[in-house]
């Protein structure tokens, strides 16, 4: 399967209760991982994570799918050609 470089944003608006599951599949997926930056947003009393990642579209979809089925997590990516 082809390589892809994606952009992941992450949306963590239950930040206490989601954050341990957030950065475990983010473990299991850091080999495709190119590069995070984690900022919490106080003011909204949220916490945005972006990634950029180099995978095959399997092991991105499957990344992203596991973080958006968190409660309190929303997922968006948007991939090369």
């Amino acid at each position: 399967m082809d390589q892809r470089i994606a952009v992941i944003g992450v949306v963590l608006s239950d930040r206490k209760n989601a954050a341990g599951r957030v950065n475990d599949i983010l473990s299991e997926y850091g080999d495709i991982i190119v590069g995070r930056m984690g900022i919490p947003y106080r003011e909204r009393n949220l916490s945005v994570i972006s990634l950029i990642v180099d995978g095959d579209t399997d092991q991105i979809g499957a990344m992203t799918g596991k973080l958006g089925r968190i409660p309190g997590v929303k997922v968006r990516s948007a991939f090369t050609l």
